[in-house]
């Protein structure tokens, strides 16, 4: 024990391998199929074959070869995985540290239980004891991760924060090899077991320090999103307000108008002034609120909106049982319908031709539920992950509030939400259980 043999190159770079495969698991991926698997299978290779050939190098060249083991390491998530540089440099420090401690805790473990009971190097035996090791390890660390797997996916790393990991990283590193490369040092004790002792404890402690930071990040993150949806609920029930007046205003003047063209109307005998009139009245039926679902609330969003809807050439068409709607709360009520209408009304905007800008919302009972579906044109490209359209925004930090308000509000009330894009087509489904929330 007191002269342990180095990690066989394969061990580790099996170790280091599959902690890149577990954040990857756990992350947006650019492939799901077969060539994802064929990348991986090519980057463990690739890897194994360096890390058995820089196995030798000594001093400064050993430290070279671990940086060398870190790029090696940052390729799968910068090839793989569908988020930004920063997003993989950070994966890409926690997997080499998580990487490191698995390896040197299994080899130690090795060492301990078999090592001194054989005479020579066996490879069938090392792999008895160590890859369950590693499948135990990575399994626990897994379910760990798992917990936090949503803000995984929408964490905006920065460059701080790539630093931040990146330092933490390289003291673990630098604190694991010191007594590693020597143990003529003040941190390593006199043999190479204790010398692999520091290792394993550090690298130990860089996986807790990463994880600590890891989730002051995702609490940060939970914090500004609930921030956000609050500013989210206020201004949709802002903008119901404003609207509500902006329409009574409306429909009063509207009103006034048509019973004066009335009177007009009675007092022309010519025909082009009667034509005259006639046109008059037309255009101010447009401004007229046409949409009684049965709910005061959904009738002022929807007039509000079609009258956006009017200005810039896109068709809304609703058939609604306001209802139905009745025992949620008219705050819920403007952000379900101020929200799904206001994304619906973006995601046509965008498409060129006019006659393409569609959007019908249906609001049904359907045996003690509220059915609430809304469906709009879109991009071919759009596509969906986990139950949100990805951005093409530059912002990708302030993406998706307005669909997380919708299944915030919804959840409330015990109910679930769905979206689906194919062929040009977005659809948002919403299903609540009618009845009055405690």
């Amino acid at each position: 024990m007191d002269m342990l043999p180095n990690i066989p190159p394969v061990w580790s770079a099996l170790a280091y391998w599959l902690a890149c495969l577990l954040y990857l698991s756990l992350l947006p991926r650019r492939w799901d199929n077969w060539r994802g698997w064929a990348a991986g299978i090519c980057h463990f290779l690739v890897l194994a074959v360096y890390m058995t050939l820089t196995a030798g190098w000594q001093d400064w060249l050993f430290n070279l070869g671990m940086v060398g083991t870190a790029a090696l390491t940052a390729v799968p998530f910068l090839l793989l995985g569908r988020f930004s540089w920063r997003n993989a440099l950070y994966y890409c420090a926690r997997a080499f540290i998580l990487g490191g401690f698995t390896a040197s805790l299994a080899w130690q473990l090795y060492a301990l239980l078999v090592l001194p009971r054989v005479q020579a190097a066996n490879r069938p035996l090392e792999a008895a004891l160590i890859l369950p090791l590693y499948a135990v390890l990575y399994l626990v660390m897994y379910l760990i991760e798992r917990v936090h797997r949503t803000e995984m996916w929408e964490l905006n790393i920065t460059t701080p924060t790539v630093l931040t990991a990146a330092a933490i990283a390289l003291v673990i590193y630098f604190v694991s090899s010191i007594s590693y490369m020597s143990i003529e040092t003040p941190f390593a004790g006199t043999t190479d077991a204790d010398a692999f002792n520091v290792r394993t404890f550090a690298y130990l402690g860089g996986v807790a320090i990463l994880y600590a930071y890891h989730l002051q990040l995702c609490e940060s993150h939970a914090r500004q999103e609930v921030t956000a949806l609050q500013n989210i609920l206020q201004t949709q029930y802002a903008n119901y307000r404003s609207s509500e007046e902006s329409v009574e205003l409306i429909n009063r003047k509207y009103h006034d108008l048509k019973h004066q063209i009335a009177v007009l109307r009675s007092e022309v005998q010519s025909g082009k002034r009667l034509e005259y009139l006639d046109r008059v009245e037309q255009e101010i039926r447009a401004y007229e609120a046409e949409n009684k679902t049965g709910n005061r609330v959904l009738d002022t969003i929807l007039t509000s909106k079609s009258l956006h809807c009017q200005q810039n050439g896109i068709q809304l068409t609703c058939v609604a049982d306001g209802s139905a709607l009745d025992f949620m709360d008219v705050m819920d009520l403007s952000a379900l319908f101020g929200n799904a209408l206001d994304n619906a009304i973006e995601g046509v905007s965008v498409l060129p031709d006019t006659g393409q800008r569609l959007i019908h919302l249906a609001v049904t009972r359907q045996k003690g539920f509220v059915s609430i579906r809304l469906e709009n044109r879109c991009r071919e490209s759009l596509y969906v992950d986990k139950g949100l359209p990805r951005t093409t925004k530059r912002d990708k930090g302030l993406h998706g509030y307005g669909l997380k308000s919708i299944q915030a509000t919804v959840e409330k009330y015990g109910g679930s939400v769905t979206v689906h894009a194919e062929n040009g087509w977005f659809e948002l489904r919403i299903l609540i259980p009618c009845g009055d929330i405690e």
